[in-house]
């Protein structure tokens, strides 16, 4: 617990100059996620909101939509052979009625970009399972670009550990408004968002019908997806899309914003939710 950073020697050259000190780097560790006690997943993660990774994960799986479908979540004791817990096993509980999934070592599930499945199979995959409409749900979203541009340096002030390590992807929840709901930091852009999604859920949250997500890397596929199984409209980068990302966005009727750097940005699908000068 609490291993967000973690410190190695390291030989620093500068200008000729050579010296030896330690270096403060983020944390990487592995997580399993068990579903009702059998092997689901196993994600590499900054150690920390463990729980609301897990459940985001599987609200992005279509399992997982409101809080009372959790019954609970609990690091596995006896994770390594002498019996020690390393807080890197965790077991999510469904309540009773909910419908667990079948969970094998050949799932075909859709939830990264690297499953294995064609473009049309992962975008059809996401629409028919998708719990919420994110073209036309409940609370209307308009954005001017002068608010969009505002954004990345609100969650990079915000970015604590990043600001010791470097080394860090941020994800954060913003309303229309432009005020900042939520923000998570991770070694993996997609677990900061899960861990985002999770909370949200866990705090009967969801859908985010009326967020802004905004990411500090790439918008891949996989991060489209999470948006839209989170009832999400509006995505937003700072640096390139994926093509199947816009294609999802397109197929949903959710704006996807890449290149968000300054004034400057590109506006990839859902044009009708930005207020253009």
């Amino acid at each position: 617990m609490g291993r967000v950073t973690a410190r190695r020697r390291v030989i620093r050259i500068r200008d000729g100059v050579v010296n030896t000190r330690p270096d403060t780097l983020v944390a990487e560790e592995p997580l399993e996620i068990r579903l009702n006690g059998k092997p689901l997943a196993i994600t590499m993660r900054t150690p920390g909101d463990d729980f609301a990774l897990a459940a985001g994960f599987l609200v992005s799986e279509g399992v997982l939509g409101r809080p009372e479908e959790l019954a609970n979540i609990v690091y596995c004791a006896g994770a390594t052979d002498d019996g020690s817990n390393t807080y890197n096993v965790v077991d999510v509980r469904l309540a009773p009625g909910v419908p667990v999934p079948e969970v094998s070592l050949e799932r075909n599930v859709y939830t990264t970009s690297s499953c294995g499945l064609c473009g049309k199979a992962s975008l059809d995959a996401v629409r028919t399972t998708a719990r919420w409409p994110v073209a036309d749900g409940p609370v209307p979203v308009r954005l001017s670009p002068e608010l969009l541009a505002t954004l990345p340096d609100r969650l990079r002030a915000s970015q604590t550990v990043f600001d010791r390590t470097g080394g860090l992807h941020g994800a954060a929840l913003f309303t229309a408004e432009g005020e900042l709901l939520d923000v998570r930091e991770d070694v993996g852009r997609h677990n900061a968002v899960d861990k985002l999604v999770g909370r949200a859920l866990r705090e009967g949250s969801l859908p985010l019908s009326g967020a802004v997500l905004l990411v500090s890397g790439r918008a891949s596929f996989e991060l489209a997806q999470k948006a839209v199984m989170a009832g999400i409209p509006v995505l937003a980068a700072v640096s390139a899309p994926s093509s199947l990302a816009v294609d999802l966005a397109v197929e949903t009727g959710m704006t996807l914003v890449g290149f968000l750097r300054g004034s400057s940005m590109n506006v990839y699908a859902g044009e009708e939710r930005i207020v253009m000068p």
